[in-house]
Protein backbone atom coordinates (compact mmCIF):
# COMPACT_ATOMS: atom_id res chain seq x y z
CA UNK A 1 0.00 0.00 0.00
CA UNK A 2 1.79 3.51 -1.51
CA UNK A 3 0.29 6.22 1.42
CA UNK A 4 1.08 9.90 0.16
CA UNK A 5 2.06 12.08 3.49
CA UNK A 6 0.35 14.79 2.03
CA UNK A 7 -3.04 12.36 1.76
CA UNK A 8 -2.74 11.04 5.47
CA UNK A 9 -1.90 14.62 6.60
CA UNK A 10 -6.07 14.79 5.72
CA UNK A 11 -7.05 12.65 8.42
CA UNK A 12 -4.20 13.09 11.36
CA UNK A 13 -3.03 16.58 12.31
CA UNK A 14 0.59 16.00 12.40
CA UNK A 15 2.89 18.19 13.67
CA UNK A 16 4.46 20.17 10.71
CA UNK A 17 8.34 18.57 10.99
CA UNK A 18 7.63 14.81 11.18
CA UNK A 19 8.80 13.79 7.98
CA UNK A 20 7.99 10.25 5.84
CA UNK A 21 11.05 8.69 7.85
CA UNK A 22 9.47 10.31 11.62
CA UNK A 23 6.02 8.15 10.74
CA UNK A 24 7.78 5.29 8.89
CA UNK A 25 9.38 4.75 12.58
CA UNK A 26 6.24 5.38 13.99
CA UNK A 27 4.81 2.93 12.44
CA UNK A 28 6.90 0.41 12.48
CA UNK A 29 6.80 0.33 16.08
CA UNK A 30 3.04 -0.05 15.98
CA UNK A 31 3.65 -3.41 13.74
CA UNK A 32 3.76 -2.34 10.32
CA UNK A 33 5.85 -3.05 8.15
CA UNK A 34 6.99 -0.38 6.18
CA UNK A 35 9.44 -1.04 3.52
CA UNK A 36 10.67 2.32 2.21
CA UNK A 37 9.65 6.72 2.23
CA UNK A 38 10.32 7.20 -1.88
CA UNK A 39 10.77 10.81 -2.22
CA UNK A 40 9.08 12.23 -4.95
CA UNK A 41 10.56 15.66 -6.64
CA UNK A 42 13.52 15.81 -4.31
CA UNK A 43 15.72 16.57 -7.02
CA UNK A 44 13.43 19.17 -8.87
CA UNK A 45 14.23 22.00 -9.56
CA UNK A 46 12.19 24.69 -11.49
CA UNK A 47 11.21 26.98 -13.28
CA UNK A 48 8.51 24.63 -13.95
CA UNK A 49 5.28 26.70 -15.23
CA UNK A 50 1.79 26.40 -17.05
CA UNK A 51 1.83 27.21 -20.71
CA UNK A 52 -0.50 28.25 -23.61
CA UNK A 53 0.20 27.17 -26.79
CA UNK A 54 0.23 29.69 -29.39
CA UNK A 55 1.41 28.74 -32.81
CA UNK A 56 3.06 25.20 -34.41
CA UNK A 57 5.00 25.05 -36.76
CA UNK A 58 5.51 21.06 -38.41
CA UNK A 59 9.47 21.31 -39.17
CA UNK A 60 10.09 18.69 -42.72
CA UNK A 61 12.78 17.10 -43.85
CA UNK A 62 12.92 14.88 -40.55
CA UNK A 63 12.44 10.86 -40.04
CA UNK A 64 10.04 11.64 -37.59
CA UNK A 65 7.21 14.54 -36.83
CA UNK A 66 8.63 17.64 -35.17
CA UNK A 67 7.36 20.25 -34.88
CA UNK A 68 8.43 24.18 -33.03
CA UNK A 69 6.11 26.04 -30.89
CA UNK A 70 6.41 29.45 -29.47
CA UNK A 71 4.22 29.27 -25.75
CA UNK A 72 2.64 32.07 -23.53
CA UNK A 73 4.67 31.16 -20.11
CA UNK A 74 3.56 35.10 -18.54
CA UNK A 75 6.46 36.16 -16.63
CA UNK A 76 8.48 32.61 -15.99
CA UNK A 77 10.72 33.64 -18.13
CA UNK A 78 11.42 37.32 -16.99
CA UNK A 79 10.44 38.97 -20.62
CA UNK A 80 6.92 38.01 -20.77
CA UNK A 81 7.94 36.96 -24.54
CA UNK A 82 6.72 33.76 -26.00
CA UNK A 83 9.17 30.92 -25.28
CA UNK A 84 10.36 28.89 -28.25
CA UNK A 85 10.66 25.35 -27.68
CA UNK A 86 10.59 22.21 -30.32
CA UNK A 87 9.03 19.04 -29.56
CA UNK A 88 8.15 15.96 -31.26
CA UNK A 89 4.43 15.29 -29.53
CA UNK A 90 1.22 15.70 -31.26
CA UNK A 91 -1.42 15.38 -28.46
CA UNK A 92 -1.78 18.83 -28.33
CA UNK A 93 -3.00 22.23 -30.36
CA UNK A 94 -3.25 25.84 -30.35
CA UNK A 95 -4.27 27.27 -27.36
CA UNK A 96 -3.91 24.31 -25.05
CA UNK A 97 -2.32 24.59 -21.43
CA UNK A 98 0.73 22.79 -21.50
CA UNK A 99 3.51 22.42 -18.62
CA UNK A 100 6.68 23.80 -19.42
CA UNK A 101 10.32 23.39 -18.29
CA UNK A 102 12.07 26.48 -18.43
CA UNK A 103 16.39 26.73 -18.91
CA UNK A 104 17.95 26.76 -15.82
CA UNK A 105 15.69 24.01 -14.35
CA UNK A 106 16.61 20.48 -13.27
CA UNK A 107 14.10 17.31 -13.85
CA UNK A 108 13.98 14.01 -11.91
CA UNK A 109 16.75 12.10 -12.14
CA UNK A 110 19.17 15.45 -12.56
CA UNK A 111 18.55 16.19 -16.36
CA UNK A 112 19.10 19.68 -16.46
CA UNK A 113 17.03 22.20 -18.86
CA UNK A 114 19.33 24.84 -20.96
CA UNK A 115 18.95 26.45 -24.76
CA UNK A 116 19.82 24.13 -27.35
CA UNK A 117 19.85 23.90 -31.00
CA UNK A 118 18.29 21.01 -32.56
CA UNK A 119 16.65 19.90 -35.77
CA UNK A 120 17.58 23.53 -37.25
CA UNK A 121 16.09 25.80 -34.33
CA UNK A 122 16.97 27.09 -30.96
CA UNK A 123 14.58 25.21 -28.36
CA UNK A 124 14.72 26.99 -25.28
CA UNK A 125 13.17 24.27 -22.99
CA UNK A 126 10.85 21.52 -22.95
CA UNK A 127 7.21 20.67 -22.79
CA UNK A 128 6.63 17.94 -20.41
CA UNK A 129 5.04 14.15 -20.45
CA UNK A 130 4.64 12.82 -16.77
CA UNK A 131 7.21 10.34 -17.43
CA UNK A 132 9.83 13.76 -17.73
CA UNK A 133 8.22 15.22 -14.23
CA UNK A 134 7.94 11.53 -12.36
CA UNK A 135 4.71 11.12 -12.48
CA UNK A 136 3.90 8.08 -13.71
CA UNK A 137 1.61 6.68 -16.35
CA UNK A 138 -1.57 8.88 -17.36
CA UNK A 139 -2.27 6.63 -20.25
CA UNK A 140 -1.90 9.37 -23.14
CA UNK A 141 1.85 8.58 -23.50
CA UNK A 142 2.08 12.33 -24.88
CA UNK A 143 2.80 15.63 -23.10
CA UNK A 144 0.59 16.88 -20.54
CA UNK A 145 -2.38 18.98 -21.02
CA UNK A 146 -4.08 21.06 -18.67
CA UNK A 147 -7.60 22.46 -17.87
CA UNK A 148 -8.18 25.40 -19.63
CA UNK A 149 -8.87 27.16 -16.57
CA UNK A 150 -4.99 27.28 -15.18
CA UNK A 151 -3.29 30.82 -16.11
CA UNK A 152 -0.10 30.68 -18.18
CA UNK A 153 3.21 31.23 -15.98
CA UNK A 154 1.27 29.18 -12.91
CA UNK A 155 4.30 26.96 -10.74
CA UNK A 156 3.25 23.80 -11.98
CA UNK A 157 5.56 22.33 -9.15
CA UNK A 158 2.94 23.06 -6.99
CA UNK A 159 -0.20 22.82 -9.32
CA UNK A 160 0.86 18.94 -9.80
CA UNK A 161 1.88 18.43 -6.14
CA UNK A 162 5.32 16.74 -7.72
CA UNK A 163 7.04 17.11 -4.20
CA UNK A 164 5.62 14.65 -1.63
CA UNK A 165 6.86 11.52 0.43
CA UNK A 166 4.91 7.94 0.04
CA UNK A 167 5.34 5.16 2.52
CA UNK A 168 5.14 1.68 0.93
CA UNK A 169 3.80 -0.80 2.86
CA UNK A 170 3.69 -4.38 2.97
CA UNK A 171 0.64 -5.58 4.27
CA UNK A 172 0.25 -8.86 5.64
CA UNK A 173 -2.31 -10.70 5.87
CA UNK A 174 -4.15 -9.78 9.36
CA UNK A 175 -3.75 -6.04 8.73
CA UNK A 176 -5.99 -6.00 5.72
CA UNK A 177 -7.60 -2.70 6.96
CA UNK A 178 -3.98 -1.52 6.28
CA UNK A 179 -5.18 -1.48 2.24
CA UNK A 180 -6.67 1.76 2.62
CA UNK A 181 -5.79 5.42 3.56
CA UNK A 182 -8.53 4.95 6.86
CA UNK A 183 -6.68 2.13 7.96
CA UNK A 184 -3.38 3.61 7.97
CA UNK A 185 -4.89 6.67 9.35
CA UNK A 186 -5.95 5.20 12.34
CA UNK A 187 -2.63 3.55 13.17
CA UNK A 188 -1.05 6.52 12.71
CA UNK A 189 -3.61 8.28 14.95
CA UNK A 190 -2.99 6.20 17.87
CA UNK A 191 0.42 5.82 17.29
CA UNK A 192 1.34 9.48 17.35
CA UNK A 193 -2.05 9.86 20.63
CA UNK A 194 -3.49 12.35 18.17
CA UNK A 195 -7.67 12.45 16.97
CA UNK A 196 -8.58 10.53 13.70
CA UNK A 197 -10.43 12.35 11.30
CA UNK A 198 -12.65 9.45 9.89
CA UNK A 199 -13.39 9.55 6.51
CA UNK A 200 -16.22 6.85 6.47
CA UNK A 201 -18.01 9.40 8.69
CA UNK A 202 -20.94 10.00 6.68
CA UNK A 203 -24.64 10.64 5.99
CA UNK A 204 -25.83 8.22 4.68
CA UNK A 205 -29.33 7.78 3.78
CA UNK A 206 -31.76 5.10 4.85
CA UNK A 207 -32.49 2.31 2.44
CA UNK A 208 -35.56 2.60 0.70
CA UNK A 209 -38.06 1.16 -2.07
CA UNK A 210 -36.91 2.76 -4.96
CA UNK A 211 -33.56 1.95 -5.47
CA UNK A 212 -32.45 0.04 -8.05
CA UNK A 213 -32.97 -3.89 -8.06
CA UNK A 214 -30.68 -6.35 -6.50
CA UNK A 215 -31.40 -10.02 -5.70
CA UNK A 216 -28.37 -11.94 -3.94
CA UNK A 217 -29.30 -15.72 -4.13
CA UNK A 218 -26.20 -16.88 -2.20
CA UNK A 219 -26.25 -15.22 0.87
CA UNK A 220 -23.33 -16.50 1.77
CA UNK A 221 -20.99 -15.53 -0.76
CA UNK A 222 -22.46 -12.01 -0.47
CA UNK A 223 -24.10 -10.76 2.77
CA UNK A 224 -24.36 -7.10 2.36
CA UNK A 225 -25.09 -5.30 -0.91
CA UNK A 226 -25.69 -1.21 -1.12
CA UNK A 227 -26.65 0.31 -5.10
CA UNK A 228 -26.43 3.57 -5.94
CA UNK A 229 -27.83 5.45 -9.15
CA UNK A 230 -26.12 8.83 -10.03
CA UNK A 231 -27.77 10.26 -13.88
CA UNK A 232 -27.01 13.40 -15.65
CA UNK A 233 -22.62 12.76 -15.65
CA UNK A 234 -21.10 15.47 -18.27
CA UNK A 235 -19.79 12.31 -20.79
CA UNK A 236 -16.46 12.86 -21.23
CA UNK A 237 -15.48 14.89 -17.90
CA UNK A 238 -11.98 14.41 -16.95
CA UNK A 239 -10.76 13.70 -13.36
CA UNK A 240 -9.29 16.64 -11.61
CA UNK A 241 -5.75 16.73 -11.45
CA UNK A 242 -5.43 16.51 -7.60
CA UNK A 243 -7.17 13.03 -8.39
CA UNK A 244 -5.36 12.02 -10.88
CA UNK A 245 -2.32 12.50 -8.90
CA UNK A 246 -3.35 11.09 -5.97
CA UNK A 247 -3.90 7.81 -7.53
CA UNK A 248 -0.65 7.98 -9.65
CA UNK A 249 1.46 8.13 -6.25
CA UNK A 250 -0.72 4.99 -4.81
CA UNK A 251 0.45 3.86 -7.72
CA UNK A 252 -2.56 3.58 -10.19
CA UNK A 253 -3.15 5.03 -13.25
CA UNK A 254 -6.32 7.65 -14.12
CA UNK A 255 -8.55 6.09 -16.36
CA UNK A 256 -11.96 8.14 -16.50
CA UNK A 257 -13.53 10.36 -14.07
CA UNK A 258 -16.05 7.18 -12.88
CA UNK A 259 -13.71 4.76 -12.57
CA UNK A 260 -11.02 7.23 -11.21
CA UNK A 261 -13.52 7.85 -8.15
CA UNK A 262 -14.18 4.12 -7.47
CA UNK A 263 -10.69 3.56 -7.20
CA UNK A 264 -9.80 6.58 -5.27
CA UNK A 265 -12.52 5.34 -3.14
CA UNK A 266 -11.65 2.05 -2.51
CA UNK A 267 -7.91 3.88 -1.30
CA UNK A 268 -9.52 5.78 1.04
CA UNK A 269 -12.18 3.51 2.72
CA UNK A 270 -10.52 0.18 1.91
CA UNK A 271 -14.00 -0.98 0.22
CA UNK A 272 -13.90 -2.02 -3.58
CA UNK A 273 -16.40 -0.53 -5.70
CA UNK A 274 -17.71 -0.79 -8.73
CA UNK A 275 -19.48 1.50 -11.64
CA UNK A 276 -21.46 0.00 -14.28
CA UNK A 277 -23.14 2.05 -17.14
CA UNK A 278 -26.59 2.04 -16.33
CA UNK A 279 -27.66 1.60 -19.83
CA UNK A 280 -25.87 -1.50 -20.67
CA UNK A 281 -27.50 -3.33 -17.45
CA UNK A 282 -30.59 -5.38 -18.42
CA UNK A 283 -32.78 -6.07 -15.32
CA UNK A 284 -32.09 -6.16 -11.98
CA UNK A 285 -28.94 -7.16 -10.77
CA UNK A 286 -27.90 -10.46 -9.00
CA UNK A 287 -25.15 -12.09 -7.00
CA UNK A 288 -25.33 -15.90 -7.76
CA UNK A 289 -23.16 -18.95 -8.63
CA UNK A 290 -21.87 -19.30 -12.03
CA UNK A 291 -23.53 -21.71 -14.38
CA UNK A 292 -21.72 -24.36 -15.71
CA UNK A 293 -20.46 -23.58 -19.46
CA UNK A 294 -20.97 -19.55 -18.61
CA UNK A 295 -18.58 -17.59 -19.73
CA UNK A 296 -17.42 -14.09 -18.91
CA UNK A 297 -15.26 -11.31 -20.87
CA UNK A 298 -13.66 -9.68 -18.06
CA UNK A 299 -12.45 -5.96 -18.63
CA UNK A 300 -9.05 -7.16 -19.63
CA UNK A 301 -10.14 -8.33 -22.30
CA UNK A 302 -10.07 -11.95 -21.58
CA UNK A 303 -13.22 -14.56 -22.20
CA UNK A 304 -13.35 -17.01 -19.07
CA UNK A 305 -15.43 -19.93 -18.70
CA UNK A 306 -16.83 -19.66 -15.31
CA UNK A 307 -16.42 -22.41 -12.98
CA UNK A 308 -19.73 -23.17 -10.82
CA UNK A 309 -18.09 -22.13 -7.39
CA UNK A 310 -17.46 -18.98 -8.98
CA UNK A 311 -19.72 -16.38 -7.22
CA UNK A 312 -20.84 -13.79 -10.27
CA UNK A 313 -22.60 -10.43 -10.65
CA UNK A 314 -25.24 -11.16 -12.97
CA UNK A 315 -28.31 -9.51 -15.11
CA UNK A 316 -31.01 -10.73 -17.12
CA UNK A 317 -28.54 -12.06 -19.99
CA UNK A 318 -26.23 -13.17 -17.57
CA UNK A 319 -22.72 -12.68 -15.89
CA UNK A 320 -21.46 -8.62 -16.05
CA UNK A 321 -18.89 -9.45 -13.08
CA UNK A 322 -16.50 -11.58 -11.47
CA UNK A 323 -17.67 -10.90 -7.84
CA UNK A 324 -14.96 -8.97 -6.09
CA UNK A 325 -11.94 -9.39 -8.67
CA UNK A 326 -13.14 -7.49 -12.13
CA UNK A 327 -15.87 -6.22 -13.88
CA UNK A 328 -17.41 -7.11 -17.24
CA UNK A 329 -16.68 -6.13 -20.57
CA UNK A 330 -19.85 -5.38 -21.60
CA UNK A 331 -21.18 -3.02 -18.59
CA UNK A 332 -17.70 -0.86 -19.01
CA UNK A 333 -17.95 2.57 -18.89
CA UNK A 334 -16.02 3.94 -21.40
CA UNK A 335 -12.44 5.47 -20.84
CA UNK A 336 -11.63 9.13 -20.33
CA UNK A 337 -13.50 11.92 -23.34
CA UNK A 338 -14.32 8.63 -25.19
CA UNK A 339 -16.82 7.93 -22.80
CA UNK A 340 -20.90 8.17 -23.66
CA UNK A 341 -21.83 7.42 -20.36
CA UNK A 342 -24.19 9.81 -18.36
CA UNK A 343 -25.93 6.91 -15.75
CA UNK A 344 -24.21 4.57 -13.61
CA UNK A 345 -24.92 1.99 -11.52
CA UNK A 346 -22.59 2.30 -8.04
CA UNK A 347 -22.00 -1.46 -6.40
CA UNK A 348 -20.31 -1.62 -2.90
CA UNK A 349 -20.94 -4.90 -1.52
CA UNK A 350 -19.17 -7.94 1.12
CA UNK A 351 -18.07 -10.96 -0.61
CA UNK A 352 -16.68 -13.95 1.28
CA UNK A 353 -13.03 -13.63 1.46
CA UNK A 354 -12.58 -17.49 0.28
CA UNK A 355 -14.95 -17.56 -2.38
CA UNK A 356 -12.98 -14.46 -4.07
CA UNK A 357 -9.78 -15.61 -3.07
CA UNK A 358 -10.44 -19.35 -4.81
CA UNK A 359 -12.23 -17.03 -8.10
CA UNK A 360 -9.16 -15.04 -8.22
CA UNK A 361 -6.44 -18.13 -8.49
CA UNK A 362 -8.65 -20.30 -10.58
CA UNK A 363 -8.76 -17.71 -12.96
CA UNK A 364 -5.50 -16.50 -12.01
CA UNK A 365 -6.36 -12.91 -11.65
CA UNK A 366 -5.35 -10.95 -8.73
CA UNK A 367 -6.79 -7.50 -8.32
CA UNK A 368 -6.73 -4.50 -6.70
CA UNK A 369 -10.37 -5.55 -5.20
CA UNK A 370 -9.49 -9.25 -4.74
CA UNK A 371 -6.54 -8.52 -2.78
CA UNK A 372 -8.89 -6.50 -0.62
CA UNK A 373 -11.58 -8.67 -0.08
CA UNK A 374 -9.31 -11.68 0.88
CA UNK A 375 -7.77 -10.17 3.62
CA UNK A 376 -11.16 -9.16 5.13
CA UNK A 377 -13.22 -5.95 4.42
CA UNK A 378 -15.23 -3.87 6.81
CA UNK A 379 -18.92 -4.94 5.64
CA UNK A 380 -20.12 -1.83 7.53
CA UNK A 381 -18.16 0.20 5.23
CA UNK A 382 -20.76 -0.53 2.17
CA UNK A 383 -22.93 2.00 2.30
CA UNK A 384 -20.42 4.58 3.33
CA UNK A 385 -17.86 4.22 0.69
CA UNK A 386 -21.59 4.11 -2.03
CA UNK A 387 -22.52 7.12 -0.13
CA UNK A 388 -19.05 8.73 -0.84
CA UNK A 389 -18.61 7.58 -4.55
CA UNK A 390 -22.41 9.51 -5.27
CA UNK A 391 -20.77 12.79 -3.81
CA UNK A 392 -17.80 12.73 -5.95
CA UNK A 393 -19.81 11.64 -8.94
CA UNK A 394 -22.02 15.08 -7.74
CA UNK A 395 -19.48 16.96 -7.61
CA UNK A 396 -16.94 16.69 -10.17
CA UNK A 397 -18.65 14.85 -12.96
CA UNK A 398 -22.44 17.45 -12.50
CA UNK A 399 -24.29 14.48 -11.86
CA UNK A 400 -27.52 13.73 -9.79
CA UNK A 401 -28.50 11.51 -6.97
CA UNK A 402 -31.43 9.23 -7.71
CA UNK A 403 -33.25 9.18 -4.81
CA UNK A 404 -33.75 5.35 -4.62
CA UNK A 405 -31.12 3.38 -1.90
CA UNK A 406 -30.55 0.31 -2.23
CA UNK A 407 -29.17 -2.30 0.95
CA UNK A 408 -30.09 -5.67 0.85
CA UNK A 409 -28.46 -7.43 4.15
CA UNK A 410 -28.26 -11.16 4.77
CA UNK A 411 -29.71 -11.82 8.38
CA UNK A 412 -27.09 -12.87 10.71
CA UNK A 413 -27.61 -13.37 14.63
CA UNK A 414 -25.25 -11.51 16.81
CA UNK A 415 -21.74 -12.75 17.67
CA UNK A 416 -20.98 -12.61 21.29
CA UNK A 417 -17.76 -12.58 22.52
CA UNK A 418 -16.80 -13.41 26.00
CA UNK A 419 -13.77 -11.85 27.30
CA UNK A 420 -11.71 -13.28 30.53
CA UNK A 421 -11.74 -10.63 33.38
CA UNK A 422 -8.25 -11.14 34.17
Amino acid sequence: MRVPLSWLREYVDLPATQTGRDVQAKLISAGLEVETVEQLGADLKGPLVVGQVLTIEELEGFKKPIRFCTVDVGQANGTGEPQEIVCGARNFSVGDKVVVVLPGATLPGGFQIAARKTYGKTSHGMICSTDELGMGDDGTHGIIVLPPEHEAGTDAVELLELVDEVLDIAVTPDRGYCLSMRGVARETATAYGLPLRDPALLDVPAPNAFGYPVQITDPHGCDRFAARTVTGIAPGTRSPIWLQRRLQKAGMRPISLAVDITNYVMLELGQPLHAYDRTRVQGAIGVRRAEKGEQLTTLDGVTRTLDPEDLVIADDRGPIGLAGVMGGADTEIGDGVESHTTEVVIEAAHFDPIAIARTARRHKLSSEASRRFERGVDPLAAAAAAQRTVDLLVLLAGGTADAGVTEVVAPSAPVTIAIPAD
